[in-house]
């Protein structure tokens, strides 16, 4: 690879004609497969910001299109006469699929519309009669009564039809197509690829009948649209080869397109890029946010911009792979990109599947979310396991909540759909807090979730406010669940502090899943006994209800791979190659054998989301001699019992009124052969009323005060400015205000401190 300038007269060399922006198409596609329920918003994001500048965008999601053309009754049936027609060794199973032709061709349209929510009475029919032809994935669901009960009759039929579509898929892997997986496409082939060969020699054989359909699509757009740029959208290893398929295609026919690369894989795979076969699919591969690289590319086959003032593309120069950087504007910045574009992607035809029994990723497979970022990157970025050094995450640059707010809007007004899914690295909580305000100030009325760190920052009162403003669920990082392993990794967080967190969020309605980690290097078998320990103790006291056990994997940009020896690792591959360079294998001499671990840890961890398991002993799940875990029993007990700070050493919180304001009424008893005037106030809520007895100076000054700590109020007020308004009169000390049933039961129904 060569990192150099050009000189002017080079500047031709992929120049076509833009007669006006106006009509140029360029067309934005996400390649087979990534998610079946929602879109991937990569070419949204794309195509909202380039419109801005003027430009034609289109975009097409094929991997949702490959789908429904395969799982049509038309598509189907082609299937089925390839496999009928081929020299298939077919299994026991793929036999019996054969022979229910029939009825998976009768079936497959209902079930299709059926999950895309446009026939939801055909919920009765599979849940409980013969309705679907069974294969091999229904082995499994002798526990759907205990997964579902007899209430949820539609999701109970969603998992078995997401059962059946997978069992066609087994079909269709085991024959026709050995890449096909419905997450992935291919993924194989791109998965630490250091060496082009697989990818080159997968692509220079014949089209399988997978193939064909996406060509298919491929013209289909190319038709409508007329292209003079086509763009592919690579977030994972998974649509790698259905990209490079789609742009062999175009080389073949249409030569005069040029073809443009970025997304997930390439800014984390391909940053040493020296393989230059690559580029006899793709013109340009372009590294980090898109946007910036996009607009200068444009300016440059415009023949407005030099050659060598590109930003972060990589091309092929003299039959050298050559990266051009020399670009001198900075990125454009979070406040700039503009909200998200999903016009012509066929929303409703998106499938909500339930592909495992699992609530958090249930949210990731089912349904139709929004995604948005509320900033760019990690505050955080100190995480030694994580890709700190690379842009999408290093670079951290956050919007004011008021245009956040203005973005959500937006995307209601287009899409129809108040899901939202943001998806950040981890949203940083104050960001939250000022969007969870406005939204309500607003009456914008969503539903979302996203990734957080388990910090401090995110109190009771934080936590009710974000659950006012819509959130239901969020996930973070647990990863190991021990302190010595969590000091390592610097993820700044610690045991005690995550239970305080989770519970906070729990006692908000909000769900809450840990992503969890083993194998982290040092880490022992005692470690690792440990954590599940802390794991199944969180499941006891109910503060997190979902979990999930990744095995560590090491990546060239992170901490812990650029400098192994820090955390005990003395020997590190692969060598790097010409193609993909991000995930390494690596020894771990002072750690154990993790391999053996991960089995249980997921069954243990299964078990104990449906309730199921938590008094057995650890060894139970696993079927080897593990050590006795040495963690405290009363360990996360002893944490969510710890005491809140009183309210009273929080006077420079701000305090904001989440209820309604009460109606006042104003009573005279007597005392002691005096007169004192009380009063009643009472507020009306959406559940249910409740009133407050006061006197009548503290009740004036509550009426007024909680006028103006309201999400509408145009200035925010802290605890300490209050005092400084209390009733002088008042009979008592704000302090002694402070711990008075009035006040508690202000803060029990909605006053928060923030």
């Amino acid at each position: 690879m060569r990192n150099f300038g050009f000189c002017v007269q080079h500047a031709a060399i992929f120049t076509i004609a833009f007669d006006t922006l106006e009509n140029t198409t360029i067309l934005l596609i996400t390649p087979p497969l990534t998610q079946l329920n929602t879109p991937y918003p990569a070419t949204a994001y794309l195509k909202g910001f380039l419109q801005g500048q003027g430009y034609k965008v289109a975009q097409a999601d094929l991997g949702i299109e490959l789908v429904l053309k395969m799982f049509s009754k038309a598509g189907l049936q082609r299937i089925f006469q390839a496999i009928e027609q081929g020299d298939f060794a077919l299994s026991d199973n793929g036999l019996r699929m054969l022979r229910l032709k029939r009825e998976y061709l009768h079936t497959i349209e209902p079930v299709i519309r059926f999950l895309q929510n446009k026939d939801n009475t055909l919920a009765q029919q599979i849940s409980y009669s013969r309705f679907l032809p069974e294969a091999a994935r229904f082995d499994q669901v002798e526990d759907i009564d205990w997964a579902f009960g007899s209430m949820g009759i539609t999701d109970r039929a969603r998992y078995l039809a997401t059962l059946y579509l997978e069992d066609l898929g087994d079909l269709i892997r085991e024959t026709i197509c050995p890449y096909f997986a419905f997450s992935r496409y291919a993924e194989k082939l791109a998965m630490s690829a250091t060496q082009f060969d697989p990818l080159e020699e997968a692509l220079q054989q014949a089209p399988n009948l997978v193939d064909e359909m996406l060509l298919e699509l491929l013209e289909a757009q190319l038709q409508a649209t007329q292209p003079a740029i086509v763009g592919f959208s690579i977030p994972f290893p998974g649509n790698l080869y259905g990209g490079l398929r789609l742009a062999q295609h175009l080389k073949q026919h249409y030569p005069h397109i040029h073809t443009m690369m970025g997304g997930g894989y390439p800014n984390t795979e391909l940053r040493s890029l020296r393989e230059p076969r690559l580029f006899r699919y793709i013109d340009f591969v372009t590294l980090d946010d898109g946007e910036g690289p996009w607009l200068k590319l444009l300016e440059y086959l415009q023949g407005k911009r030099r050659l060598d003032f590109l930003q972060r593309t990589f091309l092929l120069h003299n039959g050298q792979v050559t990266y051009i950087n020399g670009c001198l504007d900075k990125d454009v910045p979070h406040t700039e990109i503009g909200a998200p574009d999903y016009s012509d992607l066929r929303l409703q035809d998106y499938l909500s599947v339930i592909d495992v029994i699992n609530p958090m990723h249930r949210l990731w497979s089912d349904g139709r979310w929004n995604k948005l970022t509320v900033a760019h990157g990690c505050y955080w970025k100190r995480c030694s396991f994580c890709d700190i050094t690379l842009d999408y995450i290093n670079r951290y640059d956050v919007a004011p909540a008021t245009l956040l707010a203005d973005r959500i809007e937006q995307l209601i007004a287009q899409t129809g759909q108040t899901g939202f899914h943001f998806v950040d690295e981890a949203a940083p909580p104050a960001p939250l807090r000022e969007l969870a305000i406005e939204l309500i100030r607003r009456g914008v009325k969503i539903s979302w979730w996203g990734n957080i760190r388990f910090e401090k920052t995110f109190t009771p009162d934080l936590c009710r406010l974000l659950a006012a403003s819509g959130c239901i669920a969020v996930s973070g990082g647990l990863e190991v669940a021990s302190d010595r392993l969590l000091e390592l990794m610097e993820k700044g967080v610690s045991i005690a502090q995550v239970a305080r967190v989770t519970d906070s969020f729990t006692q908000a309605g909000i769900m809450v899943h840990a992503y969890l980690m083993y194998g982290f290097p040092t880490q022992t078998a005692q470690e690792t006994i440990d954590s599940l320990e802390v794991v199944r103790q969180l499941f006891v006291h109910n503060v997190i209800q979902s979990g999930y056990w990744h095995r560590f994997s090491m990546t060239a940009h992170s901490p812990i791979g650029k400098n192994p020896e820090k955390y005990g690792v003395v020997k590190v591959g692969p060598e790097d190659g010409p193609f993909a360079n991000n995930d390494l294998w690596h020894d771990d001499p002072q750690g154990t054998d993790h391999s053996l671990f991960g089995e249980g840890l997921a069954k243990a961890i299964y078990n104990y989301m449906h309730g199921v398991g938590l008094e057995e002993p650890l060894a139970f799940w696993f079927d080897f001699k593990t050590p006795r875990p040495k963690t405290q029993p009363d360990l996360i007990a002893n944490a969510i019992a710890q005491p809140q700070r009183p309210d009273s050493t929080r006077l420079h919180a701000r305090v904001l009124w989440l209820g309604s304001i009460p109606e006042l009424e104003f009573t005279m008893y007597a005392k002691k052969g005096q007169t004192i005037e009380r009063c009643l106030l009472t507020f009306f809520e959406k559940a249910e009323d409740f009133q407050v007895k006061t006197t009548a100076n503290i009740g004036q000054w509550l009426l007024e005060t909680l006028q103006q700590i309201t999400p509408e109020a145009t200035q925010a007020l802290t605890l300490k400015q209050l005092e400084a308004s209390f009733p002088a009169d008042a009979h008592l000390s704000f302090t002694e205000f402070l711990s008075s049933p009035t006040w508690f039961e202000l803060r029990e129904k909605g006053l928060l401190l923030l």
